[in-house]
């Protein structure tokens, strides 16, 4: 028997279901893919970074601020990590710390290159630069900071003498150490910026401490006369050389002015010897008439007229003996 061929208005019915059906099925998958989507969103403040990783393998890492995505898990995940912090790990201090003063001290006891020992107490600061390297290239980041830190540390002050390490040398000490500790980070890809290293406890063991504060006091007492002496040459000295420039300029300003005038009594010489070739009596008579003008003036002239008595007189006031100085 036939089967009966379904009514128009049964047809559209049917249709319009399976319109409906299929509409309500996307709109439910698209809702699904965007709650899946919604997964992958995430914040980033300043400061912070994003490792992704795809399947459990690193792909990325993002450290610009602001609204993130990435693929929904499980596809990728992210951990956030903060990379602009500043840590700070110490060592034989006992700023806070729980660990007995045996070990404290045995942590800061270190041998410098002349078979001394020391105590050094110092704290590293440090930051995270490469946030994948820190999560997922080293088990512990901060073990592995506090063994290279001691490691450091120790094998610098083994290059400097005691004295170094207490006074002249501690900013050397602390430059090597960063540079040291850096390599070795760098070495262990642990992801670790050193910002610095501080030496902050530094002294000789208790049972010779009084020996080495003596020698400390003499050489600030030698310090001290070295500064005062350098004060007072600095104070002498240029005053010394003021005056060896004054009494130089003094003399030949003497020496120029002789020559200039013995060159200029020269000059008149060989002028007048010239003329006196030329002219013998003439010269002479003027020579003569010169002298007698500068020798005259200074000469008591008396003159008498012919004809004229003259009293003797004779100036006893003028011939007294002076009375002597009071």
């Amino acid at each position: 028997m036939a089967r009966e061929a379904p009514a128009p208005d049964e047809r559209v019915r049917r249709s319009v279901a399976r319109t409906l059906a299929n509409l309500t099925l996307l709109a439910g998958s698209l809702a699904l893919l965007a709650a899946w989507a919604y997964f992958g969103f995430y914040q980033l403040e300043p400061g912070q970074a994003a490792v992704i990783l795809r399947f459990g393998k690193y792909v990325r890492t993002e450290n610009v601020p602001g609204l993130r995505w990435h693929l929904p898990p499980p596809i990728e995940d992210h951990e956030v990590v903060n990379v602009a912090s500043i840590d700070k790990e110490e060592f034989g201090t006992r700023h806070g710390d729980e660990r007995s003063a045996e070990e404290l001290r045995h942590e800061a006891s270190m041998q410098t290159s002349d078979n001394n020992i020391v105590q050094v107490g110092f704290v590293v600061q440090y930051r995270i630069k490469d946030a994948f390297a820190s999560r997922y290239r080293v088990a512990d980041p901060r073990a592995i900071l506090r063994d290279a830190a001691q490691s450091a540390v120790r094998g610098v002050v083994g290059r400097h003498s005691i004295d170094g390490v207490l006074r002249e040398e501690r900013g050397v000490v602390q430059s090597e150490s960063e540079e040291a500790l850096q390599e070795s980070l760098d070495r262990y890809e642990s992801g670790l910026e050193v910002v610095g290293i501080e030496l902050q406890d530094v002294s000789p063991p208790d049972e010779v401490r009084s020996a080495f504060d003596d020698v400390l006091a003499a050489g600030q007492d030698r310090n001290r006369a070295v500064n005062e002496a350098e004060g007072y040459a600095n104070e002498v000295l240029p005053k010394a050389r003021a005056q060896a420039i004054e009494a130089v300029e003094s003399a030949r300003g003497y020496r120029d002015a002789k020559v200039a005038e013995a060159t200029g009594e020269a000059e008149r010489f060989r002028a007048i010897a010239t003329e006196y070739l030329k002219a013998p009596e003439v010269v002479r008579t003027r020579l003569f008439l010169e002298t007698m003008e500068s020798v005259l003036p200074s000469v008591r002239t008396v003159i008498v007229e012919p004809g004229t008595s003259v009293m003797p007189y004779l100036p006893l006031d003028a011939v007294r003996a002076p009375e002597p100085a009071k």
